[in-house]
């Protein structure tokens, strides 16, 4: 395992660099007369003679690319503050300035084809973000999938509040794909509870439109004072592909990325500790056969639990978790299904499973 750098502190206090990884410094002013054998540097500044001493180690030197709206190599998850930086809930229309927004113009202009340059770019972040999600990662991630389109004044995303609440409760660190819906109903939950008054409060800006000025007044109708659970309790798995789709501000850190594909398997995959899956569309029926496929073949770990919370729904409507159901049928995953219209059921099912791993994670 490589050692990352990412204070002045530690290359101070280092006397051998070899393997090191480093990330973003400016090692102008430093002396690097240590061992620089194997190095990795990533997005560095180097002086002339720092620069000859990485080439005559052996060491790789990666730049800053250009013309990117992004920082390349991240060593940490993006919080909300990050992603609306300049957005003035006075001004709706602000939301065109933030990062998030010119991000996504950015990325939409490459198409789905961009130049070596960018394309570069966009996996060695999207890489950054996977090493950033794993180490903010704590307890046991359970990951809730459900529609987007869910209204703020709707029954459903009440419900999805009062699930992200049992789920706050019981322990579990909360993944959603970090978007609007249930995706933002649930950590709201998680972080506030059913809180009869934000949720009156958010009522008034159900839904958003298709320009900047439309989502800037749902993000400014969301409350600022959320308490921090102090560690992160609430990850949000979103991607810049569905950009048009702000982030939510529920979430406490957003592993957010480029490649939707790499976005879904990433998600799907550090759900170690189970996923709920509530009504939603094309995509949410997507994840879950990805997800089913993963325990079935057992391809990155034991059978994690698949909870199909909306029995008319799942079973009748679309009716998803008869077909897993069947295809888990004698095998370990057929243990770990479980369609229900009860929360308190779904959390308790967690539970169980969670239970079970501790052994292994002593």
């Amino acid at each position: 395992m490589r050692t990352e750098i990412r204070d002045l502190d530690q290359v101070h206090a280092a006397d051998d660099l070899r393997g090191a990884v480093l990330i973003g410094l400016d090692l102008t002013g430093v002396d690097l007369r240590v061992p620089l054998d194997g190095a990795l540097f990533l997005g560095c500044l180097l002086s002339p003679s720092g620069q000859r001493r990485a080439d005559a180690a052996g060491a790789l030197v990666f730049p800053n690319i250009p013309d990117v709206p992004y920082r390349v190599y991240r060593s940490a998850l993006y919080t909300p503050a990050e992603l609306f930086a300049g957005f003035d809930p006075g001004r709706p229309a602000t939301y065109a300035d933030t990062p998030d927004a010119r991000i996504y113009r950015h990325s939409k202009r490459q198409g789905h084809h961009p130049d070596p340059l960018h394309a570069l770019a966009e996996r060695l972040h999207d890489h950054a973000i996977t090493e950033a999600l794993d180490e903010a990662l704590t307890g046991t991630p359970v990951a809730v999938m459900g529609g987007h389109a869910l209204g703020r004044d709707t029954d459903g995303y009440r419900r999805a509040v009062a699930l992200g609440a049992a789920l706050g409760a019981a322990g579990f660190t909360v993944l959603t794909g970090g978007g609007p819906g249930a995706m933002e109903a649930v950590p709201l939950g998680v972080r506030v509870g059913v809180d009869a008054a934000v949720l009156r409060d958010l009522a008034k800006v159900p839904r958003f439109g298709g320009d900047a000025k439309s989502i800037g007044r749902w993000l400014a109708a969301f409350p600022t004072d959320l308490p921090a659970s102090g560690r992160a309790r609430t990850i949000g798995i979103p991607t810049w592909f569905y950009g048009h789709e702000p982030p939510n501000p529920a979430c406490e850190l957003h592993a957010k990325y480029f490649a939707n594909s790499v976005r879904e398997e990433g998600l799907l995959t550090v759900a170690t500790g189970g996923i709920v899956y509530t009504p939603g569309s094309a995509g949410t029926v997507q994840e879950v056969f990805q997800d089913y496929t993963q325990n079935h073949y057992a391809s990155v770990g034991p059978a994690a639990p698949m909870v199909f919370l909306g029995k008319d729904f799942w079973v009748t409507e679309v009716p998803a978790a008869p077909l897993v159901q069947r295809l888990a049928r004698g095998r370990e995953a057929e243990r770990w299904i479980l369609v229900t219209d009860d929360v308190a059921e779904a959390v308790e099912f967690l539970g169980e499973y969670a239970a079970q791993l501790q052994p292994a994670q002593l």
